[in-house]
């Protein structure tokens, strides 16, 4: 018998292509709520420029996503490598990091009056339904390997693995523990439990989050890959050049989810010590969550109101605008497996204060990095970064060097190769 992988990839090499990914995520452009979005899209790019062909199901994509998909990326050929496969279910992104309230809210499970009953239940049964659909696609859709995004997929993951007999590769952004500061909803901690045992290979997000992966679930170090992100730099966005149109203020930045992970709290008690030393000083919050009524309520408690204010979700060019309208973006996030909007902040230009809490800053070198938790230290980091013109010039110009280095292609191949591993492995267990 001919080597395994030959045969596996036989097809594939005579079109020009290595290998078939059938690929579960939980949210791709133009169906995204957050990071998570722009992680699989950026990641199914970059595979795409490495002849690697995705077929992606998600929950939910409307009847035009292929060609809106091909508009946001500009690049015709492009939607020839990923194609998003429709599937008929109720489960739709998560909009927050702990709690999964605003499903609740939105859909009204339970009654029928507008009443949540036991919300897991039916969350889990959607799960269970994506799984269901996941065997007939399995065997539907030509695949090599199967590469699952998330909690809310790894179910689905599973079972096309059985269904196919081919090997699966989990991918981890964020645990249930990160989510909720540590206290997880056992249900969904068990399914991030299984998946990973279950899976042939574990990509990680960041150290950070591996480390989280071993100490929370006992997972087996050896079976788990860290791949950190990176970001499109051909976005036509990174050049609109947007000006703030506080003139005469210094802007300072939150971008986010109003959340207990991204720590938007600690952000309102730095702004208020930073407004004791420089008067001189805008914070802007953008985003939104469950926390933003406690956090409205403390700016009006501080008395800072007239020198904070909320923009809500914004998306698309918006996000863009309010990076390069900034002097600074903060990521004081209790818990960030990755942080890629950090990447997106210095590559419009904005120099970034990060919480060591973070995977990106294990990657991220030229930036003010502090613990979340030390308010005092991130107080004098901003008091003087804006107050010492060399320090701002400096910062810019390195953050916006070392911006550049963080590309799609990088994190692709290093994906591709994890694949190609699996695969050996796999091939040669099969023939012994």
């Amino acid at each position: 018998m001919k080597n395994g992988l030959d045969s596996a990839f036989g097809e594939h090499k005579r079109r020009g292509v290595s290998l078939k990914v059938l690929m579960f995520g939980w949210e791709f452009p133009p169906i995204k709520s957050g990071g998570l979005g722009t992680a699989c899209y950026d990641l199914t790019k970059g595979l795409s420029w490495n002849n690697v062909d995705v077929t992606f199901v998600m929950p939910h994509a409307p009847d035009n996503a292929e060609v809106e998909f091909v508009k946001l990326i500009g690049a015709d050929n492009f939607s020839k490598k990923v194609q998003i496969k429709k599937i008929k279910t109720l489960l739709t992104p998560y909009l927050n990091s702990h709690g999964y309230s605003e499903i609740i809210a939105r859909f009204k499970f339970g009654d029928g009056k507008g009443n949540a009953d036991v919300y897991g239940e039916n969350i889990y049964q959607e799960v269970q339904r994506l799984a269901a659909v996941a065997q007939e696609i399995a065997n539907e859709e030509h695949h090599d390997i199967i590469h699952a995004h998330d909690w809310m997929t790894y179910e689905a993951g599973i079972e096309a693995r059985k269904a196919s007999n081919k090997p699966l590769v989990v991918h981890i952004h964020a645990t249930e523990h990160d989510r909720t500061g540590g206290n997880p909803d056992p249900m969904i901690a068990d399914i991030e439990y299984r998946g990973m045992m279950a899976a042939d290979r574990i990509i990680a997000n960041s150290e950070w989050t591996k480390q989280n992966v071993i100490h929370q679930y006992q997972i087996n170090p050896d079976k788990i890959d860290v791949v950190h992100w990176g970001v499109d730099y051909d976005k036509p966005e990174y050049h609109l050049n947007h000006a703030s149109p506080f003139k005469n203020e210094k802007l300072v930045l939150f971008l986010g989810r109003i959340t207990l992970q991204k720590g938007p709290d600690y952000f309102i008690e730095v702004a208020s010590n930073v407004l004791k030393f420089n008067k001189n000083v805008r914070f802007l919050i953008a985003g939104s969550g469950d926390m933003t009524p406690r956090i409205i309520n403390r700016v009006n408690e501080l008395g800072i109101s007239d020198k904070v204010n909320f923009a809500g979700f914004l998306k698309g060019e918006h996000v863009h605008r309010a990076f390069q309208m900034a002097d600074l973006y903060v990521m004081p996030s209790t818990s960030e497996p990755f942080g890629i909007v950090a990447l997106e902040s210095m590559k419009n230009g904005t120099p970034t204060l990060l919480s060591k809490q973070s995977g990106c800053s294990e990657v991220i070198k030229h930036s003010m990095k502090a613990d979340f938790w030390d308010i005092n230290l991130m107080t004098d980091q901003i008091v003087s970064y804006l107050r010492y013109n060399c320090f701002q010039q400096e910062l810019t110009k390195y953050s916006d060097k070392e911006a550049k280095k963080f590309n799609l292609n990088d994190p692709a191949k290093k994906t591709l190769a994890i694949y190609q591993n699996v695969l050996h492995q796999w091939y040669n267990h099969s023939t012994t």
